[in-house]
Formats: C-alpha cells, structure tokens, sequence
C-alpha cells in the first residue's frame, strides 16, 4: 500500500514523525513536501497531494497547523474525501461514513500519540457503503 504525505513548514516535524512510522509498518511513502522547516505556502503541498490521490486513486495524509487550510484545498478536487480529525472517532467514522481517501491533522492542536492513534483506526477502517454511497453519490462528480 502506497500512502501520499503532505504538509507545510508548520506541520514538518510532525510529517517527518508519522512518515518513520509508516515506514516501520512497511508502508510505502510518497512525500510531496515540504521537505524543511523553511515558510512556505501550504496550498502547493495540498494540490499536489490532492492530484496524486485523485489521478492514482491513492490514500493520502495531510498536515498544516490547524488542518484546516489544506483540508479546504484538498476537498477542492473531484474525488478526493479529506477528512480533518480530531479523535479516533472522527477518523473511525470518516473512513465507515464517508470514505475519506485523505485524513488531515493539524500538527499545533494534535500529539503525535493522538495522530498515530487516528491512523492507526483510520487505515483499517472499511468503508460501509450501503446507505453512504447514496450520499456519497450527491457530491462525488464535483470538483475540479
């Protein structure tokens, strides 16, 4: 399983973090960026990790301070699901309810102890389908 990572200069420390772990589970890791603590634009590293998700129907993982600023550009492009998390639960439900193809983080208002515990939930959630993809199917067309 190849995963996409992403953050601005905010969030790097905490990308570098969860890309060692998901090296030791084996996991494949493709890093848009940033690749240093250097301010930066965090709408670059969203678009290109939202492309690479959309274009190669990968799974991706998102980071800026808060979360929220590349979590609005990601869910921008056609297909892409970026679900900002807080607890467990949200990233539980986001992958049962909502098929969220990206879960984003953000770095300044989550511990890594708490962000590895929502992937960890995250990655083998499944999807529910059934009734979900009737909703699904109101939004999935839009975009770019």
């Amino acid at each position: 399983m190849q995963i996409v990572i992403g953050s601005d200069h905010a969030a790097f420390e905490m990308k570098e973090k969860i890309e060692a772990l998901l090296k030791e589970k084996g996991l494949s890791i493709f890093d848009v960026g940033t690749h240093s603590l250097e301010s930066c634009h965090y709408p670059t590293y969203a678009i290109d990790l939202a492309r690479k998700v959309q274009k190669e129907h990968l799974q991706g993982i998102l980071l800026c301070g808060s979360g929220i600023g590349v979590s609005i550009v990601a869910n921008r492009f056609k297909g892409v699901r970026a679900a900002l998390c807080r607890t467990v639960e949200d990233a539980k439900l986001s992958r049962e309810h909502n098929n969220a193809n990206v879960i984003v983080f953000g770095a300044r208002v989550s511990s890594f102890e708490d962000i590895q515990a929502m992937i960890e939930i995250w990655l083998k959630t499944p999807f529910a389908g059934g009734r979900h993809n009737e909703r699904l199917a109101l939004f999935d067309e839009l975009g770019v």
